[in-house]
């Protein structure tokens, strides 16, 4: 009877032991810190730019001042007082418009041939393309005003538009092509095999699907050909550009109608991104 009721006694479950919890250390807080850190490191001088545009300067001071005097919207009202500041802040405007709309159809065909098909000559052209991008720019510069000067061409807008094309292509065909290697070939056969022609089927497969590169191609040519100082500052001649005004202005004080234009062109750069991504999430 003894053996019979220790066989069919419920077996008691022990409590399970408690887990081990590692200790709070201090280095899980060192990420963290670090990220905040390279954070306000990377937009302080935003901030400041869009707070100095807003600095209320005694009468006496018309240049920049590391002084906070008190707010103020006068700068904002009269941004186009500066003589020589609104037409070269115009022709920034008439020269990366242009070179960023043709530097993206260029270069939206390269990087769409380089991503798909394969020829030969292939890996000379990549080289080519990390050339363009990984050349100092003092030396682009230098290598296309000669080009000029020995080809007779004036030194102008026209060079300058010239010259931000040049360089602008490179980029928007990397960008375009990342897309199209990633891209689905399926997609588009599948799409022949409904009927469509090889034309149809890139319209209403292909382009759709490589948009958001060329989207994104075309704001960083837009904006590579807006800040560009080295390579203006060779082929420009007589002609100003918005850095170029702002390079020459600094030697006698910047005037604060500058972060004023810059501000505004930063805000222009985020509401592109923000409506890029908009779009490209409405559209998936």
């Amino acid at each position: 009877m003894s053996a019979v009721a220790a066989a069919t006694r419920p077996v008691e479950r022990q409590a399970p032991a408690p887990l081990h919890r590692p200790n709070k250390r201090w280095t899980r807080f060192l990420l963290p810190v670090y990220t905040i850190v390279m954070i306000v490191y990377l937009s302080s001088p935003i901030v400041m730019m869009i707070l100095y545009s807003f600095n209320d300067l005694p009468g006496q001071i018309d240049r920049q001042s590391a002084r906070f005097w008190g707010f103020t919207f006068d700068w904002w009202k009269n941004v186009w007082n500066i003589p020589g500041l609104p037409g070269a802040f115009r022709n920034s405007l008439k020269i990366a418009f242009p070179s960023a709309a043709i530097s993206t159809v260029f270069g939206a065909l390269f990087g769409l041939a380089l991503g798909r098909y394969r020829f030969r000559g292939t890996r000379g052209v990549d080289f080519v393309i990390f050339l363009a991008i990984a050349v100092p720019e003092i030396v682009l510069g230098a290598s296309l005003l000669s080009m000029f000067v020995l080809a007779g061409f004036p030194l102008g807008l026209g060079s300058i538009l010239l010259s931000h094309i040049g360089f602008s292509i490179a980029f928007v065909a990397v960008t375009v092509r990342a897309r199209v290697q990633g891209l689905d070939r399926n997609l588009e056969d599948a799409a022949q095999d409904l009927f469509a022609s090889p034309v149809t089927a890139f319209f209403k497969v292909t382009l759709p699907l490589i948009t958001p590169a060329i989207m994104a191609g075309f704001l960083l040519a837009f904006v590579l050909s807006l800040d560009d100082f080295v390579i203006s500052n060779f082929v420009a001649g007589q002609e100003s550009t918005f850095p170029l005004w702002v390079y020459g202005a600094q030697r006698i004080g910047i005037p604060p109608q500058v972060n004023v234009m810059a501000t505004i062109l930063f805000a222009a750069g985020i509401i592109a991104a923000i409506t890029n991504v908009v779009a490209q999430r409405r559209r998936g």
